[in-house]
C-alpha cells in the first residue's frame, strides 16, 4: 500500500487491499495509543478542518489525531472562511494548500471536496459530504473487525433512508469488502440506480451480496450488524419531519428486530442518535408527534448489543491512520 499524496474522498477510489492496509494500521495505531507508545510520524506538519456542517465526533477525531501524530489542525467553522461565499472553491483550495500539508472538508456536495482535491495540491479527506462519508465506514469496519475477526461474508443491514451518505459508503464499503449489504426501507428510499450499477460491478469482483429489501423481517434474519442512521439528514427542511416518521417507523430498530437477526447481531450508528427525549430535538419531536424515539429505540441503544460507543471512538484511529498513510506513506 502507497498512499503518499493521495486525496481521500470516497471509498470506490481505492482497491480492497488499500482498504484492508488503512484498517490495519487503524489497529495498529490504536494499539500504540492505548500501550502509550509515541507515534509522531507527521511531526511539524499543518492541517486545515473545513467545517461548513458543525460535527463532535470528525472534529474530535481529526484534532486528536493530529495531535497524536505531532501535527497542528487549524479548525474553520462555517464562519472561519470564505469557502464558496467570497472566494471560489479553487481559489480557497490554492490558499489553503499553500499554507497547510492537508485539509479535511465537511459539507455539502461531493463536488465541493473534488474541486478542492483538484486545486490544493495536498491531500485533501472528505470528513462527510452529502453522497459520501468514507472516514466513518473505515471506523465501522474496523469495529466489525474487532467484533467478528474479519469482514468477508458479514452481513450488514442498512435500516432507513439510504439515498445518501451513510447508505451510499456502506453499500460501497461492503461491495469493496466482500461482505452482504442490505439495504432496508421503502422503495423511494433505496440508493440511486447509477450506484447500484457500480457497485454490482465491483460485487463482482469481490463476491459481495447486494440486496434491496422492504421488509425488516425478511431483510434482518442472520444479520450480523444492524446499522441505522437519523431520518433527516443535516441541511434538510423541518418539513420532511412528518413524512419522515410516517414512512420510516416501520423500519425503526427494536429488540424484535435484533432478536430476529439472531443473538450475534451487533447494533451500529454513526452519532448522534435520537433514542430518547434527553436532547432539544428529540423533545420537540415528541410534542409535536408523540414519539419517545425515531431510528431506535433506548432499549437497543443502551442493550450491551450496541457498539456505537466503539464506532465513536475508532473515528479518531482510522481518521488517524487516513492521514498518516496520505502525508506521510504510513503502513503496517
Amino acid at each position: 500500500m502507497n498512499l503518499t499524496n493521495k486525496h481521500f474522498l470516497k471509498l470506490l477510489d481505492f482497491t480492497p487491499a488499500e482498504i484492508e492496509g488503512l484498517l490495519n494500521l487503524s489497529a495498529d495505531l490504536k494499539m500504540k495509543k492505548k500501550k502509550g507508545i509515541p507515534h509522531r510520524m507527521c511531526e511539524g506538519k499543518s492541517i486545515a478542518l473545513v467545517f461548513e456542517k458543525t460535527s463532535t465526533r470528525t472534529r474530535c477525531a481529526f484534532e486528536v489525531a493530529a495531535a497524536d501524530l505531532g501535527m497542528h489542525p487549524t479548525y474553520l467553522d462555517p464562519t472561519g472562511s470564505q469557502i464558496g461565499k467570497k472566494e471560489s472553491i479553487a481559489d480557497t483550495a490554492r490558499v489553503l494548500g499553500r499554507m497547510f500539508d492537508g485539509i479535511e472538508y465537511r459539507g455539502f456536495g461531493q463536488e465541493i471536496v473534488e474541486e478542492l482535491a483538484a486545486n490544493a495540491g495536498v491531500p485533501v479527506w472528505n470528513g462527510l459530504t452529502n453522497e459520501f462519508h468514507p472516514t466513518q465506514i473505515l471506523a465501522d469496519f474496523l469495529t466489525v473487525r474487532e467484533i467478528f475477526g474479519s469482514l468477508k461474508g458479514k452481513k450488514l443491514v442498512y435500516m432507513g433512508d439510504a439515498r445518501y451518505n451513510m447508505g451510499n459508503s456502506l453499500m460501497v464499503g461492503c461491495a469493496k469488502m466482500g461482505m452482504h449489504f442490505v439495504a432496508c426501507a421503502p422503495k423511494k428510499y433505496f440508493p440511486n440506480q447509477e450506484l447500484i450499477n457500480a457497485c454490482l460491478s465491483v460485487a463482482k469482483e469481490t463476491g459481495a451480496t447486494l440486496e434491496f429489501i422492504e421488509d425488516p423481517m425478511v431483510a434482518t434474519r442472520g444479520a450480523h450488524v444492524i446499522y441505522t442512521d437519523v431520518w433527516v439528514s443535516m441541511g434538510e427542511p423541518d418539513s420532511v419531519w412528518q413524512e419522515r416518521i410516517e414512512e420510516l417507523s416501520p423500519y425503526r430498530v427494536t429488540m424484535e428486530l435484533m432478536n430476529n437477526a439472531g443473538a450475534e447481531c451487533r447494533f451500529m450508528h454513526c452519532l448522534p442518535a435520537f433514542h430518547d427525549l434527553k436532547t432539544t430535538i428529540g423533545k420537540q419531536i415528541h410534542e409535536k408527534f408523540g414519539i419517545t424515539c425515531m431510528e431506535v429505540t433506548d432499549e437497543v441503544f443502551e442493550s450491551d448489543r450496541s457498539v456505537v460507543f466503539d464506532e465513536a471512538e475508532n473515528r479518531m484511529h482510522t481518521i488517524k491512520a487516513v492521514m498518516a498513510a496520505t502525508l506521510v506513506g504510513a503502513t503496517v
